[in-house]
């Protein structure tokens, strides 16, 4: 399967040539959701690109739908990428990104303060639970997804705010794009727990103004992001 892998690519926008280097050998090879793509150490070789580039290319993928990358399982394919549709995904997802970004601050930031406000002794428990599954599913090479998630929609339910919930509910596909891109890059699992820590600090201290900026820190950090800089 390996001998017949696309050239080199490089030069500017090198994640999303190579995620369309990538769902143009798929649909090559015919494979089909459940198959797996070979090693990332592997596909960075033949690419000719560095492991952080093959990265950001298969989180684009995994953002767009086309792979889902899973610890300890590899990349697995979950639809059918084709490389012009792939590109176009990829580059609307970078447009809308900032605007999901601006709304993730403005709900977050007024729940971690109304959340600070209002937990009970459970609400923390829940908070303290989510961050201690982030931090072993990071410790054990993941990236924390499910346990961020789950860390968020704890914060959001400790701020007993029905309507404030239901918006969020509303955006949640669109902040999962934000999660799975800002969660890909290098470093970031560790440096999202920190911020985390400091967002439970904030609330189980029971200091609304902490909490806002704790939460509003974190959200800048999830917009520095691969898709949203010039020549990545």
């Amino acid at each position: 399967m390996a001998d017949s892998f696309p050239a080199p690519v490089s030069r500017a926008r090198l994640y999303e040539q190579v995620s369309e280097q990538i769902s143009g050998w798929i649909t090559e090879h015919g494979l089909q959701p459940g198959d797996r793509l070979p090693p990332e150490r592997e596909l960075a070789q033949r690419l000719g690109v560095s492991r952080t580039t093959l990265s950001q290319a298969l989180v684009a993928l995994e953002v767009v739908g086309a792979v889902a990358v899973r610890h300890g399982d590899g990349t697995v394919i979950t639809g059918h990428p084709h490389g012009d549709r792939i590109a176009e995904a990829i580059r609307d997802h970078a447009d809308r990104l900032p605007e999901i970004i601006e709304t993730r601050d403005a709900l977050e930031t007024k729940i971690a303060a109304l959340a600070a406000e209002r937990r009970t002794e459970a609400d923390l428990a829940r908070i303290e639970q989510a961050l201690q599954e982030m931090a072993a599913d990071i410790d054990a090479g993941g990236r924390g997804v499910d346990g961020d998630e789950r860390f968020h929609g704890a914060v959001t339910a400790a701020a007993h705010s029905l309507l404030l919930a239901r918006l969020m509910a509303e955006i949640g596909d669109l902040i999962r794009e934000t999660r799975l891109q800002s969660l890909g890059q290098p470093g970031r699992p560790q440096a999202s727990l920190a911020g985390h820590r400091a967002i439970l600090d904030a609330i189980r201290a029971g200091d609304p103004q902490a909490a806002a900026r704790a939460m509003h820190t974190h959200v800048q950090l999830v917009s520095d992001v691969a898709l949203l800089r010039d020549g990545s």
